[in-house]
């Protein structure tokens, strides 16, 4: 999966736009350098090490089953995974961003259309299966469960196989290799590396992106509209901690109770 390093996942989320919203003078080679967090200790195929104070998030889960939320958990850690010096998808709380968008308006494809015809469409013409988000993780996760227990030397669980093995299932679903039969694998692949994105980069009041690492990562400040004091100042190093949403509505509350 050559395509997934940190630095496709990086233009990925340029083109998403969550760094273009940041203005480009404040991003500085300071600022990116702001402190990383130190990559856990996680046992291979994903979750959280002993002992990890987020470790209970795993039982708090709106929509996967216990064994969904292992294949994710080991999928988006391959996706996006730790290494010497920053945590990966799984710390970042990726998982739990994907349970809580399936369990809500997204899960039910509440702004998707997903009335026939469901011919195999072009690659111009984006999503064509009858599934929503959530039935689509649904169906895409036991189907491979069951090509993995159909194959020869198989019955071992996607997340208890071999780093190495793990990605090169990943490379399968990606390149559409595995025969699922309610959808092209490459369908659901996409699915999941644009869910784990989006959960790596979102603000952290939607469940992923825990402690802003991602931002911290990037040197983003987070999306809020407060740098009217700071238009003026050029070429100056912006080394100030990220704020989610929540601190900066935490600042707005406090400051009108004053």
């Amino acid at each position: 999966m050559e395509k997934l390093s940190r630095r496709s996942l990086f233009k990925a989320a340029g083109a998403a736009g969550a760094v273009a919203a940041v203005p480009e003078r404040l991003i500085t080679p300071a600022a990116a350098q702001t402190e990383p967090v130190a990559p856990p200790t996680s046992p291979v195929g994903g979750g959280l090490p002993a002992g990890d104070p987020r470790a209970g998030h795993q039982d708090v889960m709106f929509f996967f089953t216990l064994d969904e939320a292992r294949f994710v958990e080991a999928a988006v850690d391959r996706l996006i995974p730790p290494d010497e010096k920053w945590p990966g998808a799984v710390w970042a709380g990726v998982p739990e961003f994907i349970d809580r968008q399936l369990a809500g308006a997204y899960g039910v494809g509440a702004r998707m259309y997903l009335e026939g015809p469901w011919d195999l469409g072009t690659s111009q013409q984006g999503y064509q299966l009858p599934f929503t988000p959530a039935q689509l993780y649904r169906t895409g996760i036991q189907e491979i469960r069951t090509w993995l227990s159909q194959r020869e030397g198989g019955g071992t669980e996607f997340w208890d196989l071999p780093v190495a093995d793990q990605i090169t299932i990943l490379e399968m679903l990606e390149s559409g290799e595995v025969p699922l039969p309610s959808m092209p694998s490459s369908v659901f692949f996409e699915t999941l590396l644009a869910n784990t994105i989006e959960g790596w980069f979102a603000d952290p009041a939607y469940g992923g992106n825990q402690d802003m690492i991602s931002w911290r990562m990037i040197g983003f400040p987070g999306a809020y509209a407060q740098y009217v004091d700071l238009v003026t100042e050029y070429n100056q190093p912006y080394e100030r901690p990220p704020m989610s949403m929540a601190q900066s509505a935490r600042s707005h509350s406090h400051h009108a109770t004053r």
